[in-house]
């Protein structure tokens, strides 16, 4: 039997291997990227518009080339940073209010903001049947895996889960927003009394917005406001980030072929639980606690600079070779998210460790955007997981929830392109080109060479 697995682990590799020259020879989008970086227009949407470069005319006129632009992010045409700027200055708390604007479109008035906010503390509680099944799915002390199990399942207490009426995708989309909050935290509960913790699972209250009562129910106690304020923050500005991100384009291709709400919103987190997508923030976390370990002078620049060289080249850490939370697929110069993030957690910062711990997070950005400039041309900044991980561990949130909260903002984001995608009613089906040189003629089986005894196949392998 591990003779057969071999053989077809090394056929595999062989057959799906494609060359760089193939690739170029053939104009293919892998990825959906063009040369230069920028990305394939395969969609479009009002939702979110990220803006990270500019295609400026080439000096030679042979065509266009990235320039490389501070980062802006937009909300259905409002500049999501300063639309957290303004909330915030109004001491509110507004990823309710952000919900509302990416579903609808438009900002809520007073009356239509209070109305959405009641109706969003009316879903988030559990009822009997979904604490059940909960009970049941969150059996895996990998959070995202629970979730994923979770949402999959509630599609069970819905009298009518397949329905792709706007109006019913609406109403279970705003059930899901509701109450995915209180199904992260129940999850990561769960997982702790199947370690020997007591099983406390809290009702959501319904004088609390989504982030006071998220905290409410992992830590057992109301947070302070300022706390509260500074995560809903945090829950801002992960609600949306365009079309194109792994996870939207996963949820509005499912979308397209008809599939339930369930189906789609899961399929988002999925995506997300990829470390190429979700998870960098709590790499971001991982890779500093080595850096302090390792680095004896956290201000000693020449100290931190040698450490992070020996990360990079794969003689530190993980291995990997990669300094987590730097450079973004679409933001070059700054990604406007980490900007304002930054900012909130400086003012937030009071202790003398985590002070220190801020300053090295702000050397080792600095020191990364350089080093990842010299060796390899790229102009790359701190990205917004860089710093979000250490915002959730001053806030006191353990590592295992990073992810889903991701998820538990994007959500918005995820609803607001399924219902966009269903309107729209068009089938996501890109196009393949073979890399095969040409047909191949049928061969006897008695006729047929071993595989494995071919020198090309040897070589690959």
């Amino acid at each position: 039997m591990k003779n057969i697995l071999n053989k077809i682990n090394a056929l595999a590799r062989y057959h799906n291997e494609v060359s760089p020259d193939l690739v170029r020879t053939k104009d293919i989008k892998l990825g959906l990227r063009n040369a230069d970086g920028s990305g394939v227009v395969a969609g479009i949407t009002s939702k979110g518009e990220v803006l990270g470069y500019e295609r400026v005319p080439d000096e030679r006129g042979s065509g266009y080339v990235v320039k490389p632009i501070h980062g802006r992010l937009l909300y259905c045409g409002y500049d999501a940073i300063e639309l957290a700027r303004m909330i915030q200055a109004e001491d509110r708390f507004g990823f309710e209010e952000v919900a509302y604007l990416l579903l609808t479109g438009e900002l809520p008035n007073a009356d239509d903001l209070d109305n959405f906010t009641k109706l969003l503390a009316k879903k988030r509680p559990l009822t009997r049947l979904e604490r059940s099944i909960l009970m049941q799915e969150a059996y895996n002390d990998n959070q995202m895996f629970a979730l994923h199990s979770v949402i999959s399942h509630l599609s069970r207490c819905d009298p009518n889960p397949v329905s792709t009426n706007i109006s019913d995708v609406i109403e279970t989309c705003i059930s899901l927003i509701a109450k995915f909050s209180t199904v992260v935290a129940y999850n990561y509960r769960v997982s702790r009394y199947r370690n020997g913790s007591d099983l406390i699972l809290l009702q959501p209250d319904p004088e609390l917005s989504t982030a006071e009562n998220f905290l409410y129910l992992i830590k057992g106690q109301r947070p302070s406001r300022k706390e509260a304020l500074l995560f809903d923050l945090a829950l801002m500005l992960h609600a949306e980030h365009g079309g194109g991100n792994n996870s939207t384009f996963a949820v509005r291709t499912v979308t397209s072929s008809g599939a339930n709400t369930y189906m789609s919103i899961c399929s988002g987190i999925a995506s997300l639980s990829g470390h190429l997508h979700g998870g960098a923030n709590e790499a971001v976390m991982m890779m500093m606690r080595d850096i302090r370990r390792n680095v004896k002078n956290w201000e000693n620049r020449k100290e931190v600079r040698r450490y992070l060289i020996r990360i990079l080249e794969g003689k530190a850490h993980d291995g990997a070779g990669k300094i987590y939370g730097m450079g973004h697929a679409v933001y070059t110069l700054s990604d406007p998210r980490c900007t304002i993030l930054r900012e909130k957690a400086e003012e937030f910062v009071t202790r003398k460790e985590q002070i220190q711990e801020l300053k090295l997070m702000d050397l080792v950005a600095e020191l990364a955007s350089e080093l990842i400039y010299e060796r390899k041309g790229q102009i790359v900044s701190p990205n917004v997981d860089f710093y979000s991980g250490f915002v959730y561990k001053m806030l006191g949130i353990p590592i295992d929830l990073f992810t889903p909260i991701f998820a538990m903002a994007r959500v918005v984001g995820w609803s607001a392109h399924r219902i966009e995608q269903i309107i729209q009613a068009k089938l996501i089906r890109p196009a393949y080109v073979t890399s095969l040189p040409g047909e191949y003629k049928y061969v006897p089986l008695s006729e047929r060479k071993r595989a494995l005894d071919r020198e090309d196949v040897k070589a690959s392998a």
